[in-house]
């Protein structure tokens, strides 16, 4: 049976105004609650002029705690006003899909207690990213891994596509406690890296904009200078191209011989 509550997760994109979609404009200006969770007290402000009932998930938030632990507790928090049969929006800056598991996890629980609930897409730091850099993903292909998952499995990489790891800021941490880990931690994620890059190839630093009148950061450097380099939790590490890509003759031929078949049937 459905419940009278909802649950609606929204993306206000990453820049102040400018990227969040009339849709989910409209999901907060008429949901009973809303949650926010961005990245500046500006946008805070700018998201409490569209509803009288606009709550900030930072306080859970704890210096020294697993951010799991927050996460789970920002999840109560939204399910608790949707069991009161309220339209709960959760306004999360960039896309509520993206690196965000209090939306995915709110969302699946609100469903499985019989409540209509779905997610609204926002721009992301990666499309940002894309438009700041002038990449495209189509040209030699596009890796995405999350830092400290990228160090703690071993993965298949191909030097030959883009490489992006996100929140490098804090390589390593298996407390999902620390806003940011040391050049140590730094260091072994170098060493990972080395097995498929030289340690001269030049990678990027990015951070995309919040606020209009700032200008992205977008830092070339050496991969071994990646140790004492000055990260931010948003910090975004672009690894380009470090080889060519290498032709597959075998599947070439194969293709080649289905042209001419359908040639072939064409002109009879």
């Amino acid at each position: 049976m459905q419940q009278q509550g909802s649950l609606v997760c929204v993306g206000t994109g990453m820049t102040l105004g400018s990227h969040i979609s009339p849709l989910s404009r409209s999901y907060i200006e008429q949901a009973d609650v809303v949650f926010l969770l961005v990245a500046d007290g500006i946008t805070e402000q700018w998201l409490q002029q569209m509803n009288a009932d606009v709550r900030s998930l930072q306080p859970y938030y704890q210096t020294g705690v697993s951010r799991m632990l927050s996460y789970q507790q920002m999840v109560a928090a939204m399910l608790a006003e949707v069991q009161l049969n309220k339209k709960v929006v959760g306004a999360f800056y960039g896309h509520p899909g993206v690196f965000a598991w209090v939306p995915h996890n709110a969302i699946a629980q609100a469903k499985a207690e019989g409540f209509a609930a779905h997610m609204e897409p926002g721009i992301s730091a990666e499309d940002c990213l894309i438009a700041d850099l002038g990449i495209d993903p189509g040209t030699y292909g596009c890796q995405h891994f999350e830092t400290s998952q990228f160090m703690f499995y071993k993965r298949t990489i191909d030097p030959a596509a883009y490489l992006i790891l996100w929140q490098v800021g804090v390589a390593g941490d298996r407390s999902l406690a620390k806003r940011s880990t040391d050049g140590r931690y730094r260091q072994l994620l170098i060493e990972v890296l080395a097995e498929h890059y030289p340690l001269s190839h030049q990678v990027i630093l990015y951070e995309a904009v919040t606020l209009p009148i700032q200008q992205p950061r977008i830092t070339q450097l050496a991969l071994a200078e990646l140790v004492s380099a000055e990260l931010d939790p948003k910090t975004t590490l672009v690894i380009p191209p470090a080889s060519k890509m290498i032709v597959n003759q075998a599947i070439l031929d194969k293709l080649a011989a289905l042209q001419a078949d359908d040639q072939n049937n064409e002109s009879c």
